[in-house]
């Protein structure tokens, strides 16, 4: 009994101990995690002078803000203010994907290269893939995507049709060694991307998971404050049959987008469709194909000026190297070729415009005077070329050009279709409504990638009546670090940042404009345990600094809401609230702040929630 007593005892007092412990760890915690959020012992680096390597808005605040610091060339470092933002942007994905059905797990960022090649995509994927070798020599590279990992996955682990549908996805870094990478986060070689795959037995289960994650997108945006738009969209080198764009709209986009006035119609200029009138039905004779003399004239504009005809009545050939092969290509003399519609119109992973020099090294074919009449290379032609009539092109001789060229009768293209870029001046290919170009920031991008890789990594699955069928893809990237660099972009002035309240590192601001006076110090500090205890993220700025320098570096992070401790506190127990977005001023008494505050920042955010 007395062994047993002594025992509860024992256990009582280790009870007891422990308690303490864990209190003083959380006192311990609390304290710590507070004086994180404090100015004077954070690393927040600003800097008043733009870095001259800085081209674009969001590059030029995220140093000066003290954001992102360059390692070298197109990598950078995170630092706390940078991160905190990012890890804003990824938590609300990974809501919006867990809320979708979707399962986050994490795959390795080096990639063995049997799985590439088996996907076919080892060579076609280019430079941008960094390749390497171990110490074994076998060779891997640095993962830009996952597709191959992810179909891998899905072989060894989905056989049943009863597994399906399936959504994995990952927030996990990237490399793509870019050729030139600038725009700080808009175009670095190293980057924070969100992907998903998706898994179904049929198109048509595949297309409502396609449905799910446009939606589940569409929700992530506007709960990130972000004026976007999705668009219609080319696949590139993920390929499949489908995709969409989701553009942050911004006067700094690398992308142009077409938009249509009057329906919902939207599309990067890419992937726009140009679709035609109905030719106009005219008996014209057609003319006998006549070669004339034009000395020194090789743009469509003097040759059209000199034979009395418009620049749209001239057929203008260019020269491209598509995987390293010379094509011609022909389109209206008042038009321009769209080498991505090209691309795919040929079948070719690579097609650029082929250097004069290059030009005439292939083809022994003088630039400024080359037509479709007797080439001896490949011709494709977009469409609009084949409704011409009497046209004037190259006579592929020096000085000299054809007149009463006729598409059918003198030329005729290996292959034709849509391969010109859309203008203002054309009709929305939905309703014929009138469109407008515009400019935006690729922020996110959704493929309907159908059974490409699981063919070829032979992931097939056992469907209802017990025959193996590969599997129904689709693929979902969010460029989680690039939308803190959109927001900018979208979201700035000329004193500084503008976050969008659900991406700041902060919601508010705490100014001590008395740090040397006790009084003043004491009720900002309380002013800010008070806001954290209401579940603010508050920053409290206790640096002892000129009033102007805290406003200037406050303008500068971008902090929705500044509150300001000082001289108004001191004469009228009044604490000053502006708001960062339009400059709105108002004095608040002090004993009612935090709760005002807090109310405040969480109506915000509720009203964002209730427009999606």
């Amino acid at each position: 009994m007395k062994l047993e007593g002594h025992s509860c005892l024992k256990r009582k007092i280790l009870k007891v101990k422990s308690k303490n412990k864990k209190q003083k760890t959380k006192k311990y915690e609390i304290k710590h995690k507070k004086q994180k959020m404090r100015y004077s012992t954070m690393l927040i680096p600003t800097t008043k002078e733009t870095p001259a390597e800085a081209e674009v808005v969001s590059h030029q605040l995220l140093l000066r803000g003290g954001f992102i610091r360059k390692l070298t060339s197109g990598l950078y470092t995170y630092l706390p203010l940078g991160l905190a933002a990012m890890q804003k942007v990824a938590e609300i994905v990974r809501q919006e994907m867990n809320r979708a059905g979707a399962q986050e797990l994490l795959m390795p960022m080096v990639q063995p290269a049997d799985l590439w090649e088996e996907s076919g995509r080892w060579q076609k994927y280019g430079p941008e893939l960094l390749r390497f070798t171990d110490r074994h020599n076998r060779e891997y590279c640095l993962g830009p995507t996952h597709e191959e990992v992810i179909t891998d996955i899905a072989r060894r682990e989905l056989h049943s049709y009863r597994q399906l549908p399936m959504n994995l996805y990952q927030v996990q870094t990237k490399f793509r060694d870019e050729i030139r990478p600038r725009f700080g986060l808009m175009r670095g070689r190293e980057f924070v991307m969100k992907d998903a795959y998706s898994f179904d037995a049929t198109d048509e289960d595949a297309g409502k998971s396609y449905q799910i994650m446009h939606d589940a997108y569409t929700r992530i945006f506007k709960r990130c404050g972000l004026d976007f738009r999705p668009v219609e969209a080319d696949s590139g080198t993920i390929g499949g049959s489908f995709s969409h764009e989701f553009m942050v709209l911004a006067k700094t986009g690398e992308d142009t987008l077409v938009i249509c006035k009057s329906c919902e119609y939207a599309a990067n200029v890419e992937k726009a469709k140009v679709v035609l009138p109905a030719p106009e039905m005219q008996d014209v004779a057609l003319q006998e194909c006549v070669k004339v003399a034009t000395p020194g004239m090789k743009k469509v504009e003097r040759v059209a000026e000199f034979l009395g005809v418009a620049p749209a009545d001239v057929i203008k050939t260019m020269i491209y190297l598509a995987d390293d092969e010379p094509v011609a290509v022909l389109v209206r003399g008042d038009r321009e070729v769209q080498s991505v519609k090209l691309k795919n119109l040929l079948g070719a992973t690579d097609v650029e415009l082929a250097p004069d020099d290059e030009v005439w090294k292939r083809t022994k074919l003088p630039v400024g005077y080359i037509g479709p009449v007797d080439i001896p290379i490949t011709l494709v032609a977009d469409q609009e070329v084949m409704q011409m009539v009497n046209g004037v092109a190259g006579a592929c001789e020096k000085g000299h050009h054809l007149t009463g060229v006729n598409p059918g009768r003198d030329f005729t293209p290996a292959m034709t279709g849509d391969l010109r870029q859309i203008t203002t001046r054309d009709n929305c290919p939905v309703c014929g409504g009138t469109l407008q170009l515009t400019e935006g920031i690729e922020v996110g991008h959704i493929f309907k990638l159908g059974t490409n890789y699981s063919e070829a990594l032979e992931a097939t699955f056992q469907d209802r009546d017990g025959n193996q069928q590969p599997l129904v893809m689709g693929c979902y990237g969010i460029g989680v670090s690039r939308v803190v660099a959109a927001a900018i972009e979208q979201n700035h002035d000329n004193n500084g940042i503008i976050f969008p309240l659900p991406l700041a590192p902060f919601q508010v601001i705490v100014l001590n404009l008395g740090v040397n006076n006790e009084k003043t110090t004491e009720a900002a500090e309380k002013l800010y345990q008070d806001l954290q205890a209401a579940g603010i993220e508050v920053l409290f700025d206790d640096r002892d600094e000129r009033p102007g320098s805290k406003f200037k570096d406050a303008d500068l992070l971008g902090i929705p809401y500044r509150v300001t401790v000082g001289k108004t506190w001191e004469k009228e127990g009044l604490v000053e609230l502006r708001l960062r977005h339009n400059g709105a001023t108002t004095t608040i008494p002090y004993d009612d702040a935090a709760a005002e505050i807090a109310t405040t920042v969480k109506s915000a955010l509720q009203a964002i929630e209730e427009t999606l």
